[in-house]
């Protein structure tokens, strides 16, 4: 597929490793100037990818942590009313001047901004449901008014957005109509293999290859409430790297396995399953 030309080109970082298909949808919501709507399994590097957008791109970052109080006008502006209370009772201000009183939120902060952004919306399904149909004007007309001021905020430049959703909510159609969409798909073994060696450029081959492999056979346990994910794997090839462990010690024990599976009823999976396969392996040998 083909990129857009003229606009900013993303390829990835030297610490974030993305396979073709991200890197084109990337640039084609760059070009198209719409919102990049970002799903997939935790772990894939949702949230990362707006961080390496702005690395690559040298561009600032304005992160918007969505939580489940979290209201569409938080990210326009704020109107400190308890502030401008207490300096009419406490002499601690000009009350007169409403504008001092407002704060802007972090999509005001990206329109307000000299320079293009990127604004990551992280987590949008955690908000309340109409929180999405809330900003669809927002996104579409890329301004937004502020009543106590009597002024309408227009964006100098569109900020590159990113938003992220672990689908715990389904978000309207209305508002998917707007964004530019992309599953992040788990990484195949050669594209871990690529991210591996960007954090671990010297891991012996031997360790690498029975990390892998036992990595990937976890990921097949279909009864897992949580599989382990891409940033588990690291932090279990490092601690097997601190801990000196050697690969013939991985296929056989697996140590520091509380880095890879994080629930007691995986771990528990993970126990039967590890049993099964020694009794038939028992089976085989006679």
């Amino acid at each position: 597929m083909a990129t857009p030309s003229g606009f900013d080109q993303f390829s990835g970082t030297d610490q974030y490793i993305v396979s073709p298909e991200l890197r084109d949808v990337v640039n084609v919501s760059i070009a198209l100037q719409r919102p990049l709507l970002v799903k997939g399994e935790p772990g894939t590097g949702k949230t990362l990818l707006s961080h390496n957008i702005a690395r690559a791109l040298d561009k600032r970052l304005i992160v918007w942590n969505i939580k489940s109080t979290t209201k569409a006008k938080d990210g326009l502006y704020f109107y400190d009313t308890v502030r401008r209370l207490n300096d009419a009772r406490f002499g601690g201000g000009d009350v007169s001047n409403i504008r001092i009183y407002i704060d802007q939120g972090k999509l005001g902060q990206a329109f307000d901004a000299e320079e293009r952004v990127v604004l990551l919306i992280d987590e949008i399904d955690k908000a309340d449901i109409e929180f999405p149909n809330d900003l669809l004007n927002e996104l579409d007309e890329m301004s937004f008014h502020i009543p106590e001021l009597d002024e309408t905020v227009v964006a100098k430049h569109r900020p590159i957005m990113v938003i992220t959703s672990n689908s715990e909510k389904e978000l309207p159609d209305a508002f998917l109509r707007r964004c530019v969409f992309h599953y992040i798909e788990f990484p195949e073994e050669a594209l871990m293999t690529e991210i591996i060696h960007v954090h671990f450029p010297e891991i012996e081959r031997n360790l690498l290859s029975q990390v892998l492999k036992k990595f990937y056979w976890l990921r097949t346990f279909d009864d897992f409430r949580k599989k382990p994910s891409t940033s588990e794997l690291l932090d279990w090839i490092q601690a097997l790297i601190a801990g000196g462990i050697s690969p013939g010690v991985v296929e056989k024990e697996m140590p520091f396995l509380g880095a890879l599976i994080k629930k007691e009823e995986d771990m528990a999976t993970f126990e039967r399953q590890s049993t099964l396969g020694q009794r038939r392996a028992t089976v085989r040998r006679f």
